[in-house]
């Protein structure tokens, strides 16, 4: 599926992910493959990005969660996502 984040001042990622999870008003939620469409209010926290590899031009923006796994992570104060068809847009600050 392919995501895309994107703050007002750039685009902090876009590309292929297995999946990705966001922190919610009423907790974390993971969107994966083929998920139902959805507008969701984003707040205070990191999205991770579950993804085989990223590439080099965003890594800059994202932390690598651990050497094991394959998860990156990008903090965010507020937002808000929408996920449609397996893509989907994450705007936040």
């Amino acid at each position: 599926m392919n995501i895309k984040i994107l703050t007002p001042e750039y685009v902090v990622f876009e590309g292929e992910v297995e999946s990705v999870l966001l922190p919610g008003k009423n907790g974390e939620f993971h969107i994966m493959t083929n998920h139902a469409g959805i507008v969701s209010s984003l707040v205070g926290g990191k999205v991770k990005l579950f993804a085989k590899s990223i590439d080099d031009a965003f890594a800059k923006n994202l932390t690598k969660e651990n050497d094991k796994d394959s998860i990156y992570s990008y903090p965010i104060k507020s937002g808000v996502v929408e996920f449609n068809h397996n893509k989907g847009i994450i705007l936040c600050e």
